[in-house]
Protein backbone atom coordinates (compact mmCIF):
# COMPACT_ATOMS: atom_id res chain seq x y z
CA UNK A 1 0.00 0.00 0.00
CA UNK A 2 1.17 3.35 -0.84
CA UNK A 3 1.19 5.80 1.92
CA UNK A 4 0.24 9.79 0.98
CA UNK A 5 3.02 12.00 3.25
CA UNK A 6 2.66 14.68 1.19
CA UNK A 7 -1.34 15.00 1.59
CA UNK A 8 -1.90 18.35 3.51
CA UNK A 9 -4.03 17.89 6.52
CA UNK A 10 -5.86 21.31 7.71
CA UNK A 11 -5.14 21.30 11.47
CA UNK A 12 -5.67 24.68 12.30
CA UNK A 13 -8.56 25.12 14.56
CA UNK A 14 -8.88 21.65 15.52
CA UNK A 15 -7.30 23.02 19.66
CA UNK A 16 -3.89 20.66 18.66
CA UNK A 17 -1.10 22.24 20.48
CA UNK A 18 1.29 22.76 17.50
CA UNK A 19 -0.89 24.91 15.48
CA UNK A 20 -3.27 26.29 17.59
CA UNK A 21 -0.87 27.10 20.58
CA UNK A 22 -0.83 30.60 22.21
CA UNK A 23 2.54 31.58 20.91
CA UNK A 24 5.37 32.36 23.82
CA UNK A 25 5.77 36.16 22.99
CA UNK A 26 3.73 39.14 22.34
CA UNK A 27 2.82 39.18 19.11
CA UNK A 28 0.24 39.40 16.43
CA UNK A 29 -2.33 37.03 16.43
CA UNK A 30 -3.59 38.10 13.53
CA UNK A 31 0.12 36.36 11.62
CA UNK A 32 -0.84 32.70 13.06
CA UNK A 33 -2.81 32.04 9.73
CA UNK A 34 0.37 32.17 7.68
CA UNK A 35 2.49 30.44 10.98
CA UNK A 36 4.65 27.07 9.86
CA UNK A 37 5.37 25.18 13.33
CA UNK A 38 8.03 23.14 13.15
CA UNK A 39 8.82 22.90 17.17
CA UNK A 40 6.84 20.25 19.53
CA UNK A 41 7.13 16.91 18.76
CA UNK A 42 4.11 15.74 17.07
CA UNK A 43 3.79 15.21 13.08
CA UNK A 44 1.20 16.57 10.65
CA UNK A 45 0.75 13.49 8.76
CA UNK A 46 -2.26 11.18 8.85
CA UNK A 47 -1.92 7.98 11.13
CA UNK A 48 -1.98 4.91 9.61
CA UNK A 49 -5.08 3.46 8.07
CA UNK A 50 -5.53 0.61 10.68
CA UNK A 51 -5.54 2.83 13.42
CA UNK A 52 -8.07 5.17 11.85
CA UNK A 53 -10.29 1.80 11.36
CA UNK A 54 -10.10 0.38 14.97
CA UNK A 55 -11.37 4.12 16.30
CA UNK A 56 -13.91 4.42 14.01
CA UNK A 57 -15.32 0.96 14.84
CA UNK A 58 -15.25 2.20 19.00
CA UNK A 59 -16.73 5.59 18.17
CA UNK A 60 -19.56 3.62 16.34
CA UNK A 61 -20.41 2.29 19.13
CA UNK A 62 -21.41 5.41 21.13
CA UNK A 63 -20.48 4.61 24.44
CA UNK A 64 -17.65 5.89 25.99
CA UNK A 65 -17.35 5.00 29.84
CA UNK A 66 -14.25 3.72 32.08
CA UNK A 67 -12.25 1.38 30.23
CA UNK A 68 -10.32 -1.95 30.65
CA UNK A 69 -6.83 -3.09 28.92
CA UNK A 70 -7.23 -6.23 27.72
CA UNK A 71 -5.05 -9.26 26.94
CA UNK A 72 -5.20 -8.66 23.51
CA UNK A 73 -3.27 -5.31 24.62
CA UNK A 74 -0.14 -6.97 26.24
CA UNK A 75 0.06 -9.53 23.27
CA UNK A 76 0.09 -6.94 20.95
CA UNK A 77 3.51 -5.35 22.82
CA UNK A 78 4.82 -8.62 23.66
CA UNK A 79 4.90 -9.67 19.88
CA UNK A 80 5.78 -5.87 18.50
CA UNK A 81 8.95 -5.64 20.48
CA UNK A 82 9.91 -10.12 20.05
CA UNK A 83 9.40 -9.27 15.77
CA UNK A 84 11.06 -5.85 15.27
CA UNK A 85 13.33 -5.97 18.09
CA UNK A 86 14.04 -9.27 19.16
CA UNK A 87 13.47 -8.71 22.70
CA UNK A 88 11.39 -11.55 24.45
CA UNK A 89 9.68 -10.05 27.45
CA UNK A 90 6.75 -11.09 30.23
CA UNK A 91 3.46 -10.79 30.25
CA UNK A 92 3.99 -9.37 34.41
CA UNK A 93 6.82 -6.94 33.11
CA UNK A 94 4.24 -4.58 31.92
CA UNK A 95 2.81 -1.82 33.03
CA UNK A 96 0.57 0.90 31.63
CA UNK A 97 -0.30 4.68 32.54
CA UNK A 98 -1.19 7.51 30.36
CA UNK A 99 2.04 8.81 28.94
CA UNK A 100 5.67 8.30 28.92
CA UNK A 101 6.35 11.54 30.72
CA UNK A 102 3.87 10.66 33.84
CA UNK A 103 6.07 7.03 33.47
CA UNK A 104 9.06 8.49 34.01
CA UNK A 105 8.05 10.49 37.05
CA UNK A 106 6.09 8.14 38.66
CA UNK A 107 9.63 5.61 38.14
CA UNK A 108 11.17 8.35 40.03
CA UNK A 109 8.93 8.71 42.41
CA UNK A 110 9.57 4.99 43.14
CA UNK A 111 13.12 4.14 42.78
CA UNK A 112 14.64 7.31 44.46
CA UNK A 113 14.27 9.34 47.69
CA UNK A 114 13.87 13.27 47.98
CA UNK A 115 17.36 14.96 48.07
CA UNK A 116 19.08 11.74 45.85
CA UNK A 117 20.55 12.86 42.54
CA UNK A 118 19.63 11.84 39.15
CA UNK A 119 22.29 11.90 35.91
CA UNK A 120 21.08 13.43 32.54
CA UNK A 121 23.41 13.84 29.66
CA UNK A 122 22.05 17.52 28.16
CA UNK A 123 21.05 18.63 26.03
CA UNK A 124 18.17 16.80 26.79
CA UNK A 125 14.42 16.26 26.56
CA UNK A 126 12.98 19.11 28.58
CA UNK A 127 10.92 17.42 30.87
CA UNK A 128 13.26 15.07 32.33
CA UNK A 129 14.63 18.24 34.05
CA UNK A 130 10.73 18.54 35.73
CA UNK A 131 10.22 15.26 36.17
CA UNK A 132 13.28 14.89 38.71
CA UNK A 133 13.29 17.93 40.35
CA UNK A 134 8.90 17.53 40.97
CA UNK A 135 9.87 14.50 42.74
CA UNK A 136 12.20 16.15 44.87
CA UNK A 137 15.37 15.38 43.51
CA UNK A 138 18.61 17.14 41.98
CA UNK A 139 19.61 17.25 38.44
CA UNK A 140 23.39 16.34 37.60
CA UNK A 141 24.58 17.09 33.91
CA UNK A 142 26.90 14.77 32.02
CA UNK A 143 26.80 17.39 28.89
CA UNK A 144 27.42 15.79 25.99
CA UNK A 145 30.26 16.48 23.70
CA UNK A 146 30.24 17.53 19.86
CA UNK A 147 32.78 15.64 17.98
CA UNK A 148 33.27 15.44 13.64
CA UNK A 149 31.74 11.99 12.93
CA UNK A 150 34.04 9.63 10.36
CA UNK A 151 30.37 8.52 8.74
CA UNK A 152 31.30 10.14 5.48
CA UNK A 153 28.07 8.47 4.12
CA UNK A 154 26.18 10.97 6.17
CA UNK A 155 25.16 14.07 4.96
CA UNK A 156 26.12 16.28 8.26
CA UNK A 157 29.90 15.32 10.35
CA UNK A 158 28.55 17.37 13.17
CA UNK A 159 27.24 14.27 16.26
CA UNK A 160 27.58 13.94 20.02
CA UNK A 161 29.29 11.47 21.81
CA UNK A 162 29.29 10.39 25.64
CA UNK A 163 32.07 11.77 28.26
CA UNK A 164 32.77 9.02 29.69
CA UNK A 165 35.39 9.75 32.32
CA UNK A 166 32.81 13.12 33.53
CA UNK A 167 29.42 9.90 33.34
CA UNK A 168 31.58 7.89 35.63
CA UNK A 169 32.55 10.53 38.11
CA UNK A 170 29.07 11.53 38.35
CA UNK A 171 27.71 7.83 38.48
CA UNK A 172 30.54 7.26 41.32
CA UNK A 173 28.95 10.48 43.47
CA UNK A 174 27.40 8.60 46.15
CA UNK A 175 24.36 11.01 46.15
CA UNK A 176 23.53 9.81 42.65
CA UNK A 177 21.08 6.98 42.73
CA UNK A 178 19.35 7.25 39.33
CA UNK A 179 20.28 7.63 35.58
CA UNK A 180 17.73 8.63 33.43
CA UNK A 181 18.55 8.04 29.78
CA UNK A 182 16.83 9.26 26.03
CA UNK A 183 16.99 6.07 24.00
CA UNK A 184 17.25 7.27 21.07
CA UNK A 185 18.11 10.89 21.97
CA UNK A 186 15.75 14.46 22.27
CA UNK A 187 16.98 16.40 20.91
CA UNK A 188 20.70 15.29 19.53
CA UNK A 189 19.44 12.62 17.23
CA UNK A 190 21.24 10.00 18.42
CA UNK A 191 21.03 6.16 18.40
CA UNK A 192 22.78 4.73 21.16
CA UNK A 193 24.94 1.67 20.15
CA UNK A 194 24.73 -1.37 22.14
CA UNK A 195 28.33 -0.84 22.58
CA UNK A 196 27.83 2.68 24.47
CA UNK A 197 24.92 1.20 26.08
CA UNK A 198 26.39 -2.02 27.28
CA UNK A 199 29.50 0.61 28.66
CA UNK A 200 26.75 2.88 30.26
CA UNK A 201 25.31 -0.24 32.28
CA UNK A 202 28.49 -1.51 32.69
CA UNK A 203 29.41 1.65 34.83
CA UNK A 204 26.03 2.27 36.77
CA UNK A 205 26.46 -1.44 37.92
CA UNK A 206 29.89 -0.74 39.49
CA UNK A 207 28.24 2.34 41.38
CA UNK A 208 24.80 1.37 42.07
CA UNK A 209 22.91 3.17 40.05
CA UNK A 210 19.57 2.73 38.30
CA UNK A 211 18.85 3.17 35.59
CA UNK A 212 15.47 4.40 33.78
CA UNK A 213 15.16 4.54 29.82
CA UNK A 214 12.93 6.68 28.19
CA UNK A 215 12.56 5.06 24.68
CA UNK A 216 9.55 6.36 23.32
CA UNK A 217 11.43 7.23 19.96
CA UNK A 218 12.65 4.10 19.37
CA UNK A 219 10.89 3.52 16.05
CA UNK A 220 11.85 6.78 14.76
CA UNK A 221 15.38 5.60 13.46
CA UNK A 222 17.07 6.13 10.35
CA UNK A 223 18.97 4.68 7.73
CA UNK A 224 22.51 2.74 8.62
CA UNK A 225 21.01 2.81 12.71
CA UNK A 226 19.52 0.52 14.50
CA UNK A 227 17.68 0.72 18.06
CA UNK A 228 18.45 -1.70 20.86
CA UNK A 229 16.44 -1.69 23.82
CA UNK A 230 18.15 -1.50 26.73
CA UNK A 231 16.13 -4.25 28.16
CA UNK A 232 18.20 -6.45 25.72
CA UNK A 233 21.45 -5.18 27.02
CA UNK A 234 20.88 -5.82 30.73
CA UNK A 235 18.58 -8.70 30.95
CA UNK A 236 18.58 -8.65 35.04
CA UNK A 237 15.79 -9.94 36.88
CA UNK A 238 16.74 -8.28 40.38
CA UNK A 239 17.21 -5.02 41.52
CA UNK A 240 19.75 -3.44 38.54
CA UNK A 241 17.30 -4.55 36.20
CA UNK A 242 16.35 -1.41 33.69
CA UNK A 243 13.40 0.34 33.93
CA UNK A 244 12.00 1.19 30.35
CA UNK A 245 8.95 3.79 29.42
CA UNK A 246 7.88 3.84 25.85
CA UNK A 247 4.93 4.25 23.79
CA UNK A 248 3.60 3.95 19.98
CA UNK A 249 2.74 7.83 20.57
CA UNK A 250 5.60 9.39 18.65
CA UNK A 251 5.95 6.72 16.10
CA UNK A 252 2.48 6.24 15.39
CA UNK A 253 1.09 9.58 15.66
CA UNK A 254 -1.10 8.85 18.55
CA UNK A 255 0.56 11.49 21.51
CA UNK A 256 -3.20 12.80 22.29
CA UNK A 257 -4.43 9.15 22.80
CA UNK A 258 -2.63 9.20 26.18
CA UNK A 259 -1.30 5.63 26.54
CA UNK A 260 2.71 4.27 27.22
CA UNK A 261 4.01 1.19 28.46
CA UNK A 262 6.52 0.60 31.62
CA UNK A 263 8.67 -2.75 31.10
CA UNK A 264 10.69 -4.05 34.14
CA UNK A 265 11.71 -7.75 35.22
CA UNK A 266 12.34 -6.40 38.85
CA UNK A 267 9.22 -7.45 40.73
CA UNK A 268 10.50 -5.47 43.64
CA UNK A 269 10.74 -2.46 41.12
CA UNK A 270 7.19 -3.07 39.77
CA UNK A 271 5.75 -3.10 42.97
CA UNK A 272 7.35 0.13 44.10
CA UNK A 273 6.07 1.55 40.61
CA UNK A 274 2.29 0.51 40.71
CA UNK A 275 2.18 2.40 44.24
CA UNK A 276 4.20 5.61 42.44
CA UNK A 277 1.08 5.23 39.59
CA UNK A 278 -1.45 5.53 42.35
CA UNK A 279 -0.22 8.10 44.09
CA UNK A 280 0.22 10.09 41.05
CA UNK A 281 -3.78 8.86 40.21
CA UNK A 282 -1.95 8.02 36.63
CA UNK A 283 -3.30 4.98 36.46
CA UNK A 284 -6.42 5.15 34.38
CA UNK A 285 -7.22 5.49 30.28
CA UNK A 286 -9.73 6.18 28.18
CA UNK A 287 -11.42 3.71 25.93
CA UNK A 288 -9.49 4.94 22.32
CA UNK A 289 -6.11 4.57 23.68
CA UNK A 290 -5.43 0.19 24.06
CA UNK A 291 -7.45 0.03 20.85
CA UNK A 292 -4.82 2.30 18.61
CA UNK A 293 -1.74 0.60 20.19
CA UNK A 294 -2.94 -2.88 19.14
CA UNK A 295 -3.86 -1.89 15.93
CA UNK A 296 -0.61 0.55 15.61
CA UNK A 297 1.05 -2.98 16.98
CA UNK A 298 -0.46 -5.80 14.60
CA UNK A 299 -1.15 -3.94 11.52
CA UNK A 300 1.06 -0.68 11.35
CA UNK A 301 4.57 -1.81 10.66
CA UNK A 302 4.72 -1.26 7.01
CA UNK A 303 3.08 1.95 7.73
CA UNK A 304 5.88 3.03 9.98
CA UNK A 305 8.52 1.95 7.43
CA UNK A 306 7.22 3.74 4.79
CA UNK A 307 7.18 6.74 7.47
CA UNK A 308 10.79 6.71 8.11
CA UNK A 309 11.91 6.88 4.42
CA UNK A 310 10.17 10.01 4.13
CA UNK A 311 11.22 11.32 7.30
CA UNK A 312 15.00 10.49 5.94
CA UNK A 313 13.99 12.06 2.93
CA UNK A 314 12.90 15.34 4.40
CA UNK A 315 15.69 15.29 6.19
CA UNK A 316 18.50 15.12 3.12
CA UNK A 317 16.30 17.85 1.73
CA UNK A 318 16.70 20.21 4.88
CA UNK A 319 20.82 19.00 4.57
CA UNK A 320 20.97 20.42 1.49
CA UNK A 321 18.99 23.55 1.76
CA UNK A 322 21.57 24.44 4.60
CA UNK A 323 24.41 23.54 3.27
CA UNK A 324 23.28 25.79 0.15
CA UNK A 325 21.34 28.74 1.40
CA UNK A 326 22.77 28.52 5.35
CA UNK A 327 26.52 27.26 5.18
CA UNK A 328 26.94 29.47 9.03
CA UNK A 329 24.70 27.03 10.53
CA UNK A 330 26.04 23.64 11.54
CA UNK A 331 23.57 20.56 11.41
CA UNK A 332 23.58 17.30 13.77
CA UNK A 333 24.02 14.18 12.78
CA UNK A 334 19.83 12.40 13.09
CA UNK A 335 20.57 9.27 13.28
CA UNK A 336 16.26 8.96 15.24
CA UNK A 337 13.75 10.75 16.17
CA UNK A 338 12.54 12.96 13.35
CA UNK A 339 13.71 16.15 15.16
CA UNK A 340 16.88 17.95 14.14
CA UNK A 341 19.80 20.32 16.01
CA UNK A 342 21.34 22.35 14.42
CA UNK A 343 23.76 25.18 15.86
CA UNK A 344 23.68 28.73 15.56
CA UNK A 345 26.47 30.24 17.21
CA UNK A 346 27.40 31.82 14.02
CA UNK A 347 24.54 34.02 13.99
CA UNK A 348 25.44 35.24 17.64
CA UNK A 349 22.05 35.24 19.01
CA UNK A 350 20.74 32.54 21.74
CA UNK A 351 18.66 30.25 21.11
CA UNK A 352 15.75 32.01 22.18
CA UNK A 353 16.58 35.22 20.17
CA UNK A 354 16.69 33.37 17.53
CA UNK A 355 12.98 31.55 18.09
CA UNK A 356 11.93 34.73 18.53
CA UNK A 357 13.27 36.30 15.61
CA UNK A 358 11.84 33.96 13.41
CA UNK A 359 8.56 33.74 15.28
CA UNK A 360 8.19 37.68 14.28
CA UNK A 361 10.29 37.90 11.16
CA UNK A 362 9.16 34.75 9.09
CA UNK A 363 6.36 33.19 10.97
CA UNK A 364 8.27 30.14 11.61
CA UNK A 365 8.61 28.55 14.90
CA UNK A 366 10.96 26.31 16.32
CA UNK A 367 12.50 25.42 19.60
CA UNK A 368 15.22 27.34 21.86
CA UNK A 369 18.21 25.04 22.63
CA UNK A 370 18.11 26.72 26.17
CA UNK A 371 14.78 24.05 26.74
CA UNK A 372 16.92 21.47 26.26
CA UNK A 373 19.82 23.03 28.80
CA UNK A 374 22.21 23.99 26.27
CA UNK A 375 21.98 27.45 24.46
CA UNK A 376 23.42 28.36 21.06
CA UNK A 377 20.97 25.92 19.20
CA UNK A 378 17.60 25.26 17.62
CA UNK A 379 16.04 21.99 17.40
CA UNK A 380 13.46 22.10 14.20
CA UNK A 381 10.75 19.03 13.88
CA UNK A 382 10.77 18.03 9.99
CA UNK A 383 7.68 15.84 10.45
CA UNK A 384 5.65 18.02 8.15
CA UNK A 385 4.72 17.71 4.86
CA UNK A 386 7.52 18.19 2.88
CA UNK A 387 6.91 21.02 0.59
CA UNK A 388 5.48 22.86 4.12
CA UNK A 389 8.83 21.81 5.51
CA UNK A 390 11.11 23.74 2.76
CA UNK A 391 8.82 26.88 2.74
CA UNK A 392 10.03 27.07 6.28
CA UNK A 393 13.74 26.96 5.64
CA UNK A 394 13.40 29.86 2.88
CA UNK A 395 11.68 31.58 5.13
CA UNK A 396 14.82 30.98 7.63
CA UNK A 397 17.45 31.37 4.45
CA UNK A 398 15.28 35.20 3.95
CA UNK A 399 15.94 35.96 7.59
CA UNK A 400 19.45 35.29 7.84
CA UNK A 401 20.40 35.78 3.79
CA UNK A 402 18.10 39.08 2.74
Amino acid sequence: MKYDFDKIIERRGTNCVKWDAKFPFSINESEREDLIPLWVADMDFEVAPAIREALQKRVEHGVFGYATVQNSYYDAVIRWFERRHNWTIQREWIQYTTGVVPAVSAVIKALTMPGERVLILTPVYNCFFSNIRNNGCEVVESKLTVISSPNTQHPTPNTYEIDWSDFERKCADEKTTVFLLCNPHNPAGRVWTREELQRMNDICLRHGVRIISDEIHCELVMPGHRFTPFGTVNTATDATAPVICGSPSKSFNIAGLQMAHIICADPEARRRIDRAININEICDVNPFAPLAVEAAYNEGEAWLDALNEYLWGNYQALCAFFAENLPQLKVFQLEGTYLVWVDIAATGLSGDEFEEKLLREAQVWVNSGTMYGTDGFIRINLATQRNRLMEGLRRIAAVFNP
